[in-house]
């Protein structure tokens, strides 16, 4: 069945847009400065998690059955070639280091051939950031038989720590903050608010008031800087690559669209095999955790 389209997502995003960013500030948010300046440190996943399945901050929602599809450009070691990502917002949750975490299912395809298959935890905190809890990212050959996930991680297994992925109330001249920390795999995104853009364009449409993040990992310094722009009410729009890498990693956000209940239920199922898959290949990342599992 064709998913239908979340115009009015868009435009509600544009209309928080055009009010600029302090006009269109949540309520509370001046009165916290923790969601101004949140790092890892602050993680507490005992006291300030009381619906972290709800994620609603304003730069980065995540409601069920949401579907992003990104397409642009990468180089994977034989030039640019054309490159699509495909996020899904499922309906499963999966508990991580003591906190229910919302299931992300994306599929990464260059040159129309699945190369990764991934899940990843959000969850969000009661000040409103977002927290990244871990990923499980299958890695396909060229034929599509699996190759391993060796970018395992989750919070709380083998030194590994959850991290800001969003905060609640992003501004530009605050310290940086890492989005994830697990030194086994090289794993350490760090992440730095650079500043609002006034304007900027998608194939969806264009944003007004469009924050601008700077993303890096400095235990790989060769991946080099990644820009990410993120619309008020939508979340992420599109992605740019800064000083360094090879990749030279280039999306845009051409389609957002609610998906119906069979289609959304398909993919949660693929993303169930996913979870079932990685008690088996990164068993010691994986063996205690708690299976994902359908929203209550």
């Amino acid at each position: 069945m064709s998913p239908r389209s979340v115009a009015a997502l868009l435009l509600a995003g544009l209309a928080l847009g055009a009010c600029g960013v302090e006009g269109a500030k949540l309520a509370g948010t001046e009165a916290d400065p923790d969601n101004r300046t949140v790092t890892e440190k602050d993680f507490d996943p005992k006291g300030n998690f009381s619906a972290p399945t709800r994620v609603d901050n304003r730069w980065h929602p995540l409601a069920p059955g949401t579907q992003f599809v990104f397409e642009g450009r990468s180089n994977r070691g034989l030039g640019p070639r054309p490159h699509r990502v495909i996020f899904t917002v499922t309906g499963l949750t999966k508990r991580v280091d003591g906190v229910d975490a919302v299931v992300l299912f994306d599929r990464d395809i260059n040159r129309n051939k699945l190369l990764e298959a991934e899940i990843t935890f959000f969850a969000q905190d009661d000040d409103g950031n977002v927290w990244n809890f871990g990923e499980y990212p299958e890695e396909y050959a060229e034929d599509g038989s699996f190759d391993g996930a060796p970018s395992t991680w989750l919070s709380g297994r083998l030194g590994a720590q959850a991290g800001v992925l969003m905060r609640g109330d992003p501004q530009p001249g605050t310290p940086p903050y890492m989005q994830g920390s697990a030194p086994k795999i090289g794993f350490g995104d760090t992440a730095r608010v650079v500043h609002y853009e006034p304007r900027h364009c998608v194939p969806v449409g264009c944003f007004e008031n469009v924050l601008v993040v700077d993303e890096n990992n400095p235990l790989d310094p060769g991946d080099g800087h990644q820009f990410k722009y993120y619309a008020d009410g939508v979340g992420n729009i599109s992605v740019a690559p800064g000083k360094g890498g090879k990749e030279r990693e280039i999306l845009e956000l051409v389609k957002v669209q609610t998906l119906r209940p069979k289609t959304l239920a398909k993919l949660d199922r693929w993303a169930l095999r996913l979870d079932r898959r990685a008690y088996r290949t990164v068993k010691n990342v994986w063996a205690r955790s708690a299976a994902a599992k359908a929203r209550g």
